[in-house]
């Protein structure tokens, strides 16, 4: 964390941050802190730096369901619209289970778009494609190691394909990105890694899909599959409809109605999710 954080500021140093991309191209960041939808990378990289410059954004969210709180931040880097770093953690609230009850999970990303350009490629059918992994790690395995998991940290590693029509549906701007992921982590690793129903890595599909209104409102939802690990707490598929509001180049806000399904044994944890965020 402190290595991003000492890139971040010797970028704003030598005047190299800067972002000339397209309003929203650098997507919201996602709960891990990769740039994407609200629970899904995308192959976008961070903040609106385009080849020539380093752009980054800070993000911070809350997740309020049924039963359960989430509170996720951190920052992401994007070098010369090429390579991503980012950090992040989130703190979920257990309290419904064990009072007090507290899960932490810390995550450093790393993502390189191979090919493609999401905008400016559009009489070519490839849509940009990046490589991405999330090391994760559980800052306290009691409570996961007492419900069978296998560890208490792991690696994610994504294949991320994204593309954005100028005219698209009702000829708004319109983009579809489609996100294959090998894990094992339970509850995005608030649960750990791995369990007694499952311990190797799976391959789960991720969807995300958005319009823009207006110059500054889009609508979209994310789609994110997930495996079920262990025996003694199922786990259900993650989405959501979002709206994302644009007030200034520079702040995103953006608003969604989750559903995470069984959490921890209880049912229908659905509810609201709010996420702001400063992109440079």
């Amino acid at each position: 964390m402190r290595a991003l954080a000492a890139v971040s500021l010797l970028a704003f140093a030598t005047g190299a941050f800067a972002g000339d991309r397209l309003l929203a191209t650098g997507g919201a960041q996602e709960i891990e802190g990769a740039g994407g939808g609200g629970i899904v990378p995308w192959a976008l990289i961070a903040g609106y730096g385009t080849k020539d410059q380093i752009g980054g954004s800070a993000f911070i969210t809350g997740v309020n369901v049924k039963d359960f709180d989430l509170v996720a931040y951190g920052a992401a880097v994007g070098f010369f619209d090429r390579v991503e770093l980012s950090v992040s953690k989130q703190n979920f609230d257990a309290g419904s289970v064990i009072s007090g009850l507290k899960l932490k999970t810390e995550t450093l990303g790393a993502k390189v778009r191979l090919f493609g350009d999401t905008v400016y490629e559009q009489d070519s059918p490839w849509p940009q494609l990046a490589l991405g992994a999330q090391y994760k790690r559980n800052t306290d395995m009691a409570v996961p190691t007492a419900v069978g998991s296998a560890r208490g940290s792991d690696t994610d590693i994504y294949l991320a394909a994204t593309k954005v029509w100028l005219a698209g549906i009702g000829g708004r701007t319109t983009l579809l990105n489609v996100t294959l992921r090998s894990t094992r982590a339970n509850q995005f690793g608030l649960l750990g890694f791995g369990g007694d129903k499952e311990s190797s890595r799976t391959l789960q599909p991720e969807v995300s899909g958005a319009v823009l209104l207006t110059d500054k409102l889009a609508l979209g939802f994310d789609y994110r599959a997930k495996p079920d690990n262990l025996s003694a707490l199922k786990e259900d598929n993650a989405s959501d409809v979002f709206v994302a509001w644009f007030p200034h180049r520079h702040i995103a806000v953006t608003a969604a109605y989750a559903r995470l399904g069984v959490i921890a044994g209880k049912e229908n944890q659905n509810g609201a999710y709010l996420s702001v965020q400063i992109t440079l």
